[in-house]
């Protein structure tokens, strides 16, 4: 399955409105839980800061991919924004964080958590990919940014 396929626009927002690390985690995991059963938001945070707390998930060049296994998650969710502003998220290169990507998922399913986890850092490597999803001005064309890197 594709990335841009899992980033449905309800799961997209540009730009964010949160300006520290924890209102990005906050509002990405609301953005990932809205169309999933009622009470999955507050676990799912739970298991996201449980990670982040054994590592930072900010993989540098302004790119975070924060993320976390639960129970109450039945399948793959992503959800994805840019901040207004760069903010201070412990990344690994000691940059702030403008593009972020939260992944959250069944504690039985490790192996796509991790595959998928793997496809975005690979498409956010690239400078080309980080600059585009920096300059989209609507969610529709940070979805279109996506599709279009998958496919290149």
């Amino acid at each position: 399955m594709l990335l841009a396929d899992l980033l449905v626009e309800g799961r997209v927002k540009v730009p964010l409105a949160a300006g520290t690390k924890d209102e990005v985690l906050q509002e990405l995991v609301e953005l990932v839980a809205a169309d999933m059963a009622p009470g999955t938001a507050a676990p799912i945070l739970a298991a996201v800061r449980d990670r982040e707390r054994e590592m930072t998930t900010g993989l540098g060049e302004g790119v975070a991919i924060p993320h976390g296994r639960t129970p109450v998650v039945d399948e793959l969710g992503i959800a994805a924004g840019v901040t207004r502003a760069p903010i201070e998220y412990g990344a690994i290169d000691g940059e702030p964080v403008r593009i972020v990507f939260l992944l959250v998922g069944p504690e039985t399913a490790a192996g796509e958590h991790v595959r998928t986890l793997a496809r975005i850092a690979r498409l956010v490597r690239r400078p080309e990919v980080r600059g585009a999803l920096l300059d989209a001005p609507t969610t529709a064309d940070f979805v279109r940014v996506i599709r279009q890197a998958e496919a290149a």
